[in-house]
């Protein structure tokens, strides 16, 4: 097989980059920054109805990162000289390369459940919230949805390591 101009593996790394960091710092700066300031300084109904509309902002952004890495990582793979099959686990490249690929799926059901789930539920809550004062369920909801960022922030951190073993071998 040829293999692809400079230029176009350049901007599939480029792209592959820019995806990640994306993704990787949104889930970042939610955990480390928005979540923790929010909760001490706004009530329960009006955390949760600011970080409903950061996550209205940061679905795009998870889907958009996600698809880009999954179309650019399947590229450099393919092109990869180590590439010997999909699902194959005969050197240390394609281990790391499967574990990456399991860590990915892992982030994209976490981000289903998410989007799909989770922040759909968030929204009905907060809605009976404000007729029945009743916060007991948006709490609940709250905590599973930080739980699903820190899932979704683990499997990116493992998807880096796999990817350094990957670069390493």
């Amino acid at each position: 097989m040829t293999p692809p101009p400079v230029w176009a593996l350049a901007v599939t790394y480029w792209l592959h980059f820019l995806a990640t960091v994306m993704w990787v710092g949104s889930l970042t700066a939610i955990l480390f920054l928005f979540i923790p300031a929010i909760k001490r300084a706004l009530d329960l109904n009006t955390q949760i109805a600011l970080l409903d509309a950061i996550q209205k902002r940061f679905e795009p952004i998870v889907w958009f990162s996600l698809s880009l890495l999954v179309l650019t990582g399947l590229f450099q793979m393919s092109v990869n000289p180590h590439y010997d099959g999909f699902l194959a686990a005969s050197t240390q490249w394609s281990l790391a390369i499967l574990a990456k690929h399991i860590f990915g799926m892992v982030a994209i059901a976490v981000s289903a459940i998410q989007t799909w789930d989770v922040t759909p539920a968030i929204r009905r809550a907060l809605l009976v919230s404000k007729k029945t004062k009743n916060v007991e369920t948006l709490a609940a909801l709250q905590r599973r949805e930080t739980l699903l960022l820190w899932a979704n922030l683990i499997s990116a951190i493992l998807i880096l390591g796999a990817t350094a073993v990957a670069r390493a071998s």
